[in-house]
Formats: structure tokens, sequence, C-alpha cells
């Protein structure tokens, strides 16, 4: 009888120990969850207010760099509008007979314009005297 008095003593001071642990862990826990709360909402704060600035710094940004940027952005279309041309002209060339066609069109539009343009001054004359009124139409 003794012997079990003393096995539940041992076994409430078991017991009494385990509790004392998992409270102790449960506060940490707690205080655990508590702190990531406290950090997670300072995050959230900061994000928010990154979020409620961005549109005022997206345009001091763009006011600042209006120039470059218009810049890039030309230069950017250049490049792809050149891309998408000479991807154009690649995949007409490979049609059969039509590179030939254009090497003929190509060449005969050359002789045609010097004929026209280049082998006597008159024509060269002429040929000048419209490329300065084309020119004065674009630039003023």
């Amino acid at each position: 009888m003794e012997t079990q008095v003393k096995e539940q003593k041992y076994i409430n001071d078991i017991e009494t120990a385990i509790d004392s642990k998992t409270s102790a862990l449960a506060t940490q826990a707690e205080r655990a969850a508590t702190k990531f709360d406290n950090r997670a909402q300072q995050v959230g704060n900061k994000v928010s207010d990154f979020l409620a600035q961005l549109p005022g710094n997206i345009n001091r940004f763009y006011q600042e760099y209006k120039l470059p940027i218009i810049s890039f952005a030309l230069l950017v279309a250049t490049v792809l509008a050149l891309k998408i041309t000479f991807a154009i002209i690649g995949a007409v060339n490979d049609i059969p007979l039509v590179r030939p066609f254009f090497e003929l069109v190509g060449i005969s539009y050359t002789v045609w314009f010097t004929y026209r343009y280049l082998l006597k001054d008159s024509t060269r004359q002429e040929l000048i005297a419209q490329l300065s009124s084309t020119k004065k139409q674009m630039l003023g």
C-alpha cells in the first residue's frame, strides 16, 4: 500500500512537472506568436505605406526622367519593329521564286532610276529640287 502511495505521489509530481513545463511552453509560444504578430503587422504597415506612396513615386520618377524614358521606349519599339520586319522579309524570301522576283524588281528600279534621274544634268537638278521640296515639307 505504501508503495502505491509513493507511486501515486511520484505520478502526481511528474504530472505537476509536465503541467508546469506545458504551461511554460504555452507561455513561450504565446510570446513568440505575439512577437510574430507584431512583426507581421509592422511589415504589413510598411508594405501598405509603400503601396500608398507608389503612384506618387512613379509620377515623380516619370516627371524627372521623362526624356530618357521616352527615348528608351522609342529605341525598344524601333528594335522590335526592325526584328519583325526582318523576320517577315526572311519568311517571304524563303518562298520559292519570290526572292529572284524581288531581285529582278530591285535591279529594274535601280536601272530606271539611274536612267531617269542620274544620267543628264537637267534631270539631276530636277531630282535635287524634288528632294529640297520634300525636305522643306518635312522640316518646315
